[in-house]
């Protein structure tokens, strides 16, 4: 779930075996569709974390509520199983195939954020499966919970918490770099997370700072992981080792360029990518050309002007390790 910046990447042509990622055009019409792109594959462009336009939407974060004719036409669509239970309240993003409203449970008035995926077509039915098979074995308070799910058999409304803090990236650049101890306090609630999961075989592979989330807009509160769209969740027993070339581009380990089986210590490289974004306010590699953005990766060169401890160096070295 969250926004379709992310790919499955496909195979690498003969004669480039840098090239992993198919080019495409950046998305720039932001002042005709205040709406961006939610599920992965559906032809959206892959982005650069740092900058970014202010307008991008998350599917868990509330935005700002269109016309009330958008919302009942949507309305309309939901089962009556849903709207029995939950009053549709505003459309807060869209997708090729999907569409997210915010709702209020009609009993308790709690809000909560509906993702509607179409799963008559492909893609969200992939999608659908790889964030539920995650999303209902994780209970942890830095993870995006999962309320309840309704099905019928071209769609499937997943329940979710609502986070109305805004992304780590919005932050990110409102702020421009982060304090040293700001950042080990964000840092330290995403280790939280990722070593749950960890320990339950889920890999992310999708880390990024778009795809965690504040529970709330205030200074303290606590930061959330969403966005299971490409995550691997594999049973005891099961080869730890993954195969699939997926990710953002800036984010991706050495050994999934490579095309190496991998394990789920990419989501560290891509934790060291965050903690050098936080502390800097920019991208370690970073390039317009795939090819040579690629390159960067594998031979890890970066380096950092900015005064962090030695602790945190270290702890930045770790994991993006070279």
């Amino acid at each position: 779930m969250g926004c379709g910046t992310s790919k499955v990447l496909p195979e690498p042509p003969k004669d480039d075996p840098l090239d992993l990622v198919k080019k495409v055009d950046p998305y720039t019409d932001y002042k005709t569709d205040i709406y961006k792109h939610f599920i992965k594959g559906d032809g959206d462009a892959i982005k650069s974390a740092i900058p970014s336009p202010p307008c991008h939407t998350n599917p868990y974060v509330e935005q700002q509520e269109p016309r009330k004719n958008r919302v009942a036409k949507y309305r309309a669509k939901f089962d009556p199983r849903v709207t029995a239970k939950y009053d549709i309240k505003a459309l807060i993003g869209r997708g090729s195939f999907s569409r997210v409203v915010r709702v209020e449970h009609k009993a308790t008035k709690q809000p909560y954020a509906i993702k509607l995926i179409e799963t008559k077509y492909r893609e969200g039915r992939e999608v659908c499966e790889s964030e539920l098979c995650v999303l209902r074995r994780v209970r942890h308070t830095n993870i995006i919970q999962l309320i309840e799910v309704f099905e019928t058999q071209e769609r499937v409304y997943m329940v979710m918490e609502l986070a109305t803090g805004g992304e780590l990236f919005d932050r990110i650049i409102a702020k421009g770099s982060f304090t040293e101890r700001d950042a080990t306090r964000v840092l330290q609630m995403v280790l939280d997370g990722v070593k749950y999961l960890h320990t339950l075989g889920i890999t992310h592979r999708d880390l990024k700072p778009e795809n965690l989330l504040y529970y709330h807009p205030g200074m303290d509160s606590k930061i959330m992981i969403t966005d299971f769209g490409l995550a691997s969740a594999r049973k005891k027993g099961d080869d730890c080792l993954m195969k699939t070339t997926c990710g953002t581009p800036e984010y991706i380990a050495p050994e999934i360029l490579i095309r190496k089986p991998y394990t789920n210590s990419v989501d560290m490289w891509a934790l060291g990518v965050i903690s050098y974004i936080l502390l800097s306010g920019t991208m370690p590699f970073e390039d317009d050309n795939r090819t040579r953005l690629y390159r960067q990766i594998l031979k890890g060169k970066y380096s950092y002007s900015g005064e962090v401890s030695k602790g945190m160096m270290m702890m930045m070295m770790c994991m993006m390790r070279t």
